[in-house]
């Protein structure tokens, strides 16, 4: 059975090696093949192999996915349920090392399930408080939202922006004689 691991590591002073021997183990004893993938100085955004590791398994390059644990294949929650979800029914297992979780076995997917059930509570507590928040400094008569500038004093003109628009780039374009009428332009 061919699997892909993949390890990540925040910064380049951090190693994946204890990481691997972990995975190097779990997988000599199921007597799999594995392709590893390691993520070195990843951020919030910014992950390219995890990105080329998901499209492998959209192709089902891999029977299954294995990480040390479950905060190394994803930042927050609502990623590690958007990406085990989709892993999960493209019928590819996952597994988790450190975490003990076998997402294809029964008590895996409810432990998903559960996992899933945490994390939208969380949201919606989150939600709550910031909006209790919200509502109790309003109450105190503090206004809420961007403080007034030098360009909120004046008024802002709001109808005629494509018009303008199109002047601006008919003035542009009439440099290179494109445009000899501004009602072509807006056609």
């Amino acid at each position: 059975m061919k699997v892909a691991c993949y390890l990540r590591v925040s910064t380049f002073l951090q190693s994946v090696d204890q990481q691997k021997g972990l995975l190097e183990k779990y997988i000599a004893e199921k007597g799999w093949t594995c392709d590893y993938y390691e993520e070195i100085e990843s951020t919030r955004k910014t992950r390219p192999i995890k990105a080329a590791l998901i499209q492998k398994l959209r192709n089902h390059e891999y029977e299954g996915v294995v990480v040390t644990r479950l905060d190394r294949f994803a930042r927050s929650s609502r990623e590690l349920i958007m990406d085990i979800d989709e892993i999960l029914k493209k019928n590819i297992f996952f597994i988790s090392v450190m975490d003990n979780l076998d997402f294809s076995t029964a008590s895996g997917k409810l432990h998903f399930h559960l996992l899933c059930a945490f994390a939208e509570f969380e949201r919606a507590l989150i939600s709550d408080r910031v909006k209790n928040s919200l509502m109790r400094i309003k109450e105190k008569g503090k206004k809420l939202g961007r403080p007034t500038g030098s360009k909120d004093r004046s008024k802002r003109r709001k109808s005629g922006y494509l018009l303008r628009e199109a002047r601006k780039r008919q003035n542009k374009d009439q440099d290179a004689g494109s445009y000899k009428h501004i009602e072509d332009y807006l056609k």
